[in-house]
């Protein structure tokens, strides 16, 4: 037996998958973002450890026994958080999140002090990345700075406070610009330009690899029979793939949560930074990946559903199950700033071509449709890149509604496929990881691919309505800037 455990942003989700690979129970806790000030996004590590602690009560309670014969346990976790410890392992504030923004200035300081960084790192600096975050504590919370001795991830500490070993994963630490990513290790020079030495950083591993075991008292509380042991994991996306059984190059997907991902894996390390493509390490040995990403796409659904005061059931309910046109109206999704491809913290998103006789169901339906430009960005850059996608399974909270699916695959202009798993594809993967890291087995024979619920067409009828609504979409960005940029002046 084997849990995965997933670290969002949203909530933590355990599952628990037998030897088989089925998934017997799933349990999910909330959190709670923290928005202090503008552009700021934080979290409690304390908070992920008590919802952690719940989903897995849950599982053990209504699963002694299958709990009692777990052997080993997967992390997937939100990436580039930094959680600061002292000397003593105590947090120090609270975590810094990757759709944080406040680290704008500081990318522009990090390749400044280190110029080879897009090379080395595969990435260009983004105040979403871990390295800008501590440039920016170095400079405002000074003390709090001097104070730091440990830098760990969001999973990486949940990890530390379940097992005591301060670990990280290759994927993950791909995300933080601390590592050479060809190399798989980290790059003292990155540090260096942060004002950190290796001393700061955890142990790297890959994801497939033993990194720790559950804590005796944790144990006895779940009454397992052994110390589970604990795998490198992955992050998030990673974990994703991994579930998806994207381990393979040209493998692809897309990830329709919170924030929104097309991955594609490779079979050599490829610098990314053009279009802001992102180039990682995989969880698992000797692949590597490429990824766009935008910042808001569910996340985009539920900021109009908390707007309009409805569910978001009730909001899609107003619409058809596949579009017969583009929306009158046009979004652009950039509530928190955007990675893909214009690496801008600072711009923030907009309705357009608002009239007097819009309706609420063609401003979600603008909504939707937004985010599937943004995931086409995205795609545009991969191709920019190197990397062509001809068709792509989707994950995620979003792909459960039929009309999001088919605007994506009409916007993306390939097939999509709906996967029987795809809400629990990162503590699934994240499962796989523990047991590659519990048996040893080869990665082909574990990461199988999931069966396909359906392909959902591009619509051909559509194809002319919306690459031309795309190509409109595409302007609103600079006009956005103009309007922060004469919004700043005036302040």
């Amino acid at each position: 037996m084997y849990i995965g455990i997933d670290l969002g942003t949203s909530g933590v989700k355990a599952v628990l998958v037998d030897e088989a690979q089925q998934v017997l129970a799933s349990e999910t806790a909330k959190l709670e973002v923290s928005r202090p000030h503008e552009g700021w996004s934080e979290q409690n590590p304390e908070d992920w450890l008590i919802a952690t602690f719940a989903a897995i009560d849950a599982l053990a309670k209504a699963y002694p026994s299958e709990v009692s014969k777990v052997t080993g346990i997967g992390l997937s976790g939100q990436q580039h958080g930094a959680v600061l410890l002292d000397g003593e392992g105590k947090v120090l504030r609270p975590c810094i999140l990757w759709n944080d923004t406040r680290a704008e200035a500081e990318c522009a300081i990090f390749e400044r002090r280190f110029p080879e960084s897009r090379a080395v790192t595969g990435n260009i600096a983004m105040p979403g990345f871990t390295a800008p975050k501590l440039i920016w504590v170095a400079e405002h919370e000074k003390d709090i700075f001097a104070k730091t001795r440990l830098v760990l991830l969001p999973k990486a500490w949940l990890r530390f406070a379940m097992t005591g070993e301060a670990i990280e994963d290759m994927s993950d630490a791909s995300g933080t610009l601390w590592l050479d990513v060809g190399q798989r290790r980290w790059s003292e020079e990155a540090l260096s330009a942060t004002g950190l030495a290796l001393s700061h950083m955890p142990t790297l591993r890959e994801g497939s690899e033993a990194a720790g075991f559950l804590k005796p008292d944790l144990v006895q509380r779940w009454g397992m029979r052994k110390a589970p042991v604990f795998a490198g994991g992955a992050g998030d996306n990673a974990a994703g793939a991994v579930g998806l059984g994207a381990t393979k190059p040209g493998d692809a997907f897309l990830s329709l949560g919170t924030s929104g991902v097309v991955w594609v894996t490779t079979d050599s390390y490829r610098g990314g930074g053009r279009d802001a493509i992102h180039a990682f390490c995989h969880a698992v040995p000797s692949v590597w990946h490429q990824m766009g990403v935008t910042l808001s796409a569910a996340a985009s659904l539920a900021w109009w559903s908390r707007v309009t005061g409805m569910k978001e059931t009730e909001l899609l309910a107003e619409l058809p199950e596949s579009p017969d046109a583009p929306s009158p109206v046009l979004f652009a999704p950039y509530l928190s700033g955007e990675r893909t491809p214009h690496n801008d913290g600072a711009v923030r998103g907009g309705f357009a071509l608002l009239s007097q006789d819009t309706t609420r169901a063609q401003m979600t339906q603008a909504v939707l449709e937004g985010v599937a430009f943004s995931f086409r960005d995205a795609l545009e850059g991969l191709r920019a890149s190197g990397s062509e996608i001809t068709e792509a399974s989707v994950i995620g909270g979003g792909s459960r509604s039929p009309l999001w699916v088919a605007i994506l695959a009409s916007v993306l202009g390939i097939p999509l496929y709906r996967l029987a798993n795809g809400e629990t594809g990162g503590a699934f993967g994240a499962a796989r990881l523990a047991r590659l890291a519990v048996t040893g087995e080869d990665v082909e024979a574990v990461c199988l691919s999931p069966k396909r619920a359906g392909v959902v067409f591009p619509d051909a009828s559509l194809r002319h309505a919306y690459d031309t609504a795309y190509a409109e979409y595409r302007a609103l960005y600079p006009g956005l800037v103009a309007v922060k940029t004469a919004s700043l002046r005036k302040n």
